[in-house]
């Protein structure tokens, strides 16, 4: 379940205009060089699973990477990437088309609050998501001051208080009302649409499968893909769909955003234009790391961008791709 809300003031108060909060809250921890910037949160209620070493005792992902389709079109790549990266469902301030990502190093730092204690899970997705990223410099960090992604676990019971401290009494009732939300990630970009900071919040009391979806999902929506659309089957940023660990088409898709030609402020039409100089090199590299069936090449329908708002976990069908 992903929704994205943008708010512009500046980022050092409280959301709701009220006196900063306790130190936990994401006001009272943004840096001052972050204090004009826009505060654009997504949140996302999806599931969740292990750490990478025990991915493959895992049924759930075992099933879905038997079953996962690895060869796309060119035109079917595009249609995904320019569904997901330039959008969000909802925003409190205007909408706005371009391309959001991070401009340099991405460093995570996680804070467990809760029991099962998940944080060795974490630093495994995040190993997982560098090493088929080539062009993304992604790893943990033990310093909070050194750290621009700040992944918070929580029990499941705290995830709504977690969301009102946020952002406040008044747009937590809009977001509760809007999607029911089970996690959430949040970024702070600056008026060049790069990314400064990243906050996920993760209820850690809740099975393998389900906490391992969710942790993906969060961290490679905070690197820039803000927007959920169901109209794309074989990527995780789909309300149907649940997969539990970096799928190849969603390996694609973050590859080209991170490709050095995608700058942050971007529009379709722009990055549209660079796409056939970037997808040889993406294709090469995901299929250096990945074995792949043979690629092919053509246009894809449907390429409408479509908003859509992710049902919570259990809602819905789970569609892998077919």
């Amino acid at each position: 379940m992903a929704l994205r809300v943008s708010i512009n003031q500046p980022a050092i108060r409280a959301l709701d205009g009220a006196p900063p909060r306790r130190p936990h809250a994401v006001s009272a921890r943004l840096p001052a060089r972050w204090a004009c910037g826009l505060l654009a949160w997504l949140l996302v209620a999806t599931g969740w699973s292990v750490n990478a070493a025990a991915q493959a005792q895992n049924s759930d992902v075992g099933t879905r990477r038997a079953a996962e389709r690895t060869s796309f079109s060119d035109g079917e790549i595009r249609d995904g990437f320019m569904k997901t990266a330039f959008r969000a469902e909802l925003q409190f301030d205007r909408a706005v088309e371009r391309i959001r990502k991070f401009d340099g190093p991405v460093r995570v730092f996680v804070a467990d609050r809760a029991a099962p204690g998940r944080s060795a899970q974490i630093a495994a997705v995040v190993a997982d998501i560098r090493s088929r990223v080539k062009r993304l410099d992604l790893t943990m960090t033990q310093d909070r001051q050194a750290a621009n992604v700040i992944v918070t676990l929580v029990r499941g019971r705290d995830v709504t208080s977690t969301i009102r401290s946020h952002f406040g009494p008044d747009k937590a009732r809009r977001i509760q009302r809007s999607l029911e939300p089970q996690c959430l990630v949040g970024i702070a970009k600056d008026s060049s649409y790069r990314i400064q900071r990243a906050e996920v919040i993760l209820p850690t009391d809740v099975g393998d499968f389900r906490f391992l979806d969710c942790a993906y999902e969060e961290l490679l929506q905070a690197l820039g893909f803000l927007n959920d659309d169901n109209s794309v089957p074989w990527s995780m940023f789909n309300d149907d769909v649940q997969m539990g660990y970096f799928d190849v088409y969603d390996q694609y898709l973050v590859n080209i955003l991170y490709d050095e030609r995608v700058r942050p402020g971007m529009t379709k039409p722009e990055v549209g234009r660079l796409l056939p100089e970037i997808l040889p090199a993406v294709r090469d590299w995901v299929g250096e790391i990945n074995p792949l069936g043979a690629a092919t090449t053509g246009e894809a329908s449907g390429a409408a961008l479509d908003a859509s708002c992710n049902c919570a976990a259990g809602i819905g069908p789970d569609r892998n791709r077919q």
